[in-house]
Order: structure tokens, then C-alpha cells, then sequence
């Protein structure tokens, strides 16, 4: 089953972008994340819209971070990639004749909406500072500095 991996993405993007003293091309995130610079500013630009990021054209241009990353949560990023689906289980039919997969899938999809509904929660509690934190603490383990 194939699972939608923008969010992580882009996440990974966003961090990237955080670190930066200056704007990242299209060209430059997409070798960060080995991928076509077309699927970086498709990605981005539903970002734009939402006020998360800024594109400048011409030399010296590229893509900035608009906002604090202690502003930011994992949900606004989720939601303005259009709110993908965050289960990869759904039903076998989706308006079943049957009595029984009616009743499956009425139990199913009471389950489904309650765990969307704890992980989004979670995703509103996790700001892009607190990965950006946990960047830096896993780069000093690693380099052996001080945090």
C-alpha cells in the first residue's frame, strides 16, 4: 500500500530551509531530498498559500521560511498540504448492499475518525522548533559538542 509521504517531505524541506541564512532554490531543496525541483515548488506553493513560506525570484532568490518555527505545528503544515488522509486502512466497498459490511464498516469508520482525530491532535502540539531542537541535539551527539 502506498503511503502519502508529503508531510515528512516537506518537513524535511522546512527544517532545511530553517537552517539556511539565506533563500534555497527549488533546485537546491530537491537535491536535499532527491526528487525533481518540480515536485519541491508544487509542494511549497500550496505552503505559500497558507502563508507558511515565501518564494523571491531572480539571482539570490529562492524559498524562505514567513514564520517563527515556535508558530508552526505539524497540523498547519498537514493542513495546508490539503489534509491528505493520515490512515492507510479503509474499506473493502464504500456503499456496500451487504447488511454485514455495513455493519463493518460503521464499526471501521467510528475507529478510523477517532484515531485521525488523537494524531491530529498530537500534530497540533508538535511545533517545527521542537524538530529543529531535536535536529541540533542529534548533530552535537554526533559531533560530540555541547548542546
Amino acid at each position: 500500500m502506498k503511503r502519502d509521504s508529503r508531510l515528512s517531505g516537506v518537513l524535511h524541506v522546512l527544517l532545511h530551509m530553517a537552517e539556511a541564512d539565506r533563500p534555497l532554490t527549488s533546485e537546491a531543496l530537491a537535491s536535499m531530498m532527491a526528487t525533481n525541483p518540480v515536485v519541491v515548488r508544487r509542494v511549497l506553493a500550496g505552503l505559500r498559500r497558507e502563508g507558511l513560506v515565501h518564494s523571491e525570484k531572480g539571482h539570490g532568490g529562492g524559498w524562505r521560511l514567513t514564520r517563527d518555527l515556535r508558530d508552526v505545528t505539524l497540523r498547519d503544515i498537514h493542513e495546508a498540504l490539503g489534509e491528505p488522509g493520515v490512515l492507510a486502512l479503509g474499506h473493502r466497498t464504500e456503499a456496500p448492499g451487504c447488511l454485514v459490511e455495513q455493519a463493518v464498516n460503521a464499526a471501521m469508520e467510528k475507529a478510523f475518525q477517532e484515531a485521525e482525530a488523537v494524531l491530529l491532535a498530537r500534530f497540533g502540539e508538535i511545533t517545527l522548533a521542537a524538530l529543529s531542537a531535536d535536529f541540533h541535539e542529534r548533530l552535537c551527539r554526533r559531533t560530540g559538542d555541547a548542546v
